[in-house]
This record gives structure tokens, C-alpha cells and sequence, in this order.
């Protein structure tokens, strides 16, 4: 069992590591979801907790998953790491994000433009989807070690980079070149939502710390 020292330990180290190059959007409707890719999530735990292990819930006819006839599937994980456990769950979604059940159906949702209630369908649940939501939420329980935990907070940045230190490969003059042409509209950017663009907008800049330290600065002050 861990020691709370431990589990402090472990929760720093994790919850440093800048995720966002390993990342992809989704939109759904509205909304726009982040995803995190999970063969790079589950290598950065071994990298740096080689007895780090998961098990995925299985019912008494070996199933990975759980089922209710009203409200769906959903599945389950347990990720041990340095000696602490934590659970997670996961319904499986459609790409509406609405819950999947063995069959499909449909909702109502109200329309704008023929200003009318309207149907829309739930595809059945397949082993692709149920498959799919495992490894999602194995990312979900890695990120109550702090693995990427700023993603489910609505946020775009970690607290810190690992080590602080910038990327060896990376042209520092260059980096800089492109920081002070951007820099501006960082520094007068209206909204977080204009923020994300200039972030996405930028991927050589996500590793340059001035970059890093102008937009969690900027978005401070427009939260």
C-alpha cells in the first residue's frame, strides 16, 4: 500500500506531463471533446512505473461490460500504479455522446429551424464501440493519477512542463520568432475560446515555455 508521500509523488510526476501533442478534438454538436491517445498515455506510466497494471471489469459470462435495459452500457476499469488503485467508469457513447444500448432507439430534441420536437437515433452498441470505450476509460483512470487530468477539467494546459526544460531538437531562435509575431494577439485575445484557436493554430509553440507562460497568463485574466 502507498504511502500518502508516495501517492503525492506519483500524482506530481503524472500530472505534469504536457499531453497536448498527443491529443485529438472531436466536436459533437456544440460541444468539442478532447481525446487522449491511449497507447502514449499507458507507455508514460511504464516509462516511469514499470509495475503499473490495469484490469477491465468482466460480468459472470465474461463480459466487459455492464448492461441495463433503461440506461445502457457501461464499462470499468482499475488502474493500479506506485501502490494506489482507483476505479473509473464509462457508458458507451455515440458520437453524440448519448448513451448506447443493445438495441437502438431514438430521443427528441427540440428544432430550431422547423420549430418542432424532432426523433434522433441510438444505433445499437457494437463490440467496436464497447472496445473503444475501454481504452477511453483507461485514459480517464490514468487521469486520477494526474495523467492529463487538466483535459476532464476543461482546461488546455498542465501546471508545469516535466522538467522545465525546453525541447533539444527544437530551433530556440525560430521558436522565439514565432512567439513575438503571435505574442500580441495572445495578449488581446478576447476569450478562452480565441486562446484554443491561437493554441491549435501554433503546434511548433506548444513546448516553448514563453508560449506556454503568455496563454495560461492571458487566460487567467479573461476567465
Amino acid at each position: 500500500m502507498a504511502t500518502k508521500k508516495e501517492e503525492q509523488n506519483t500524482f506530481s510526476v503524472l500530472n505534469a506531463i504536457n499531453v497536448n501533442g498527443h491529443t485529438e478534438k472531436k466536436s459533437t454538436g456544440s460541444q468539442e471533446l478532447t481525446y487522449l491517445s491511449w497507447p502514449w498515455a499507458w507507455a508514460e506510466v511504464k516509462k516511469r512505473y514499470p509495475d503499473a497494471s490495469y484490469t477491465i471489469y468482466r460480468d459472470e459470462q465474461n463480459r466487459p461490460y455492464i448492461e441495463d435495459n433503461d440506461f445502457g452500457l457501461m464499462c470499468y476499469t482499475t488502474v493500479t500504479i506506485n501502490g494506489q488503485t482507483h476505479d473509473m467508469w464509462l457508458p458507451v457513447m455515440d458520437g453524440a455522446n448519448k448513451a448506447m444500448k443493445r438495441n437502438p432507439y431514438s430521443y427528441r430534441v427540440w428544432d430550431r429551424r422547423s420549430n418542432k420536437y424532432v426523433e434522433k437515433p441510438v444505433a445499437a452498441a457494437t463490440m467496436f464501440d464497447i472496445n473503444k470505450t475501454i481504452m477511453r476509460c483507461l485514459v480517464k483512470n490514468l487521469a486520477m493519477f494526474g495523467l492529463g487530468l487538466y483535459i476532464y477539467a476543461g482546461e488546455d494546459l498542465p501546471e508545469s512542463t516535466t522538467d522545465g526544460t525546453q525541447p533539444e531538437e527544437a530551433n530556440q531562435d525560430s521558436l522565439q520568432e514565432a512567439f513575438e509575431i503571435v505574442k500580441p494577439e495572445i495578449m488581446t485575445a478576447p476569450s478562452k475560446q480565441h486562446l484554443m484557436n491561437i493554441y491549435n493554430a501554433n503546434p511548433a509553440l506548444h513546448n516553448y515555455k514563453p508560449f506556454m507562460e503568455a496563454m495560461t497568463r492571458r487566460k487567467k485574466e479573461v476567465a
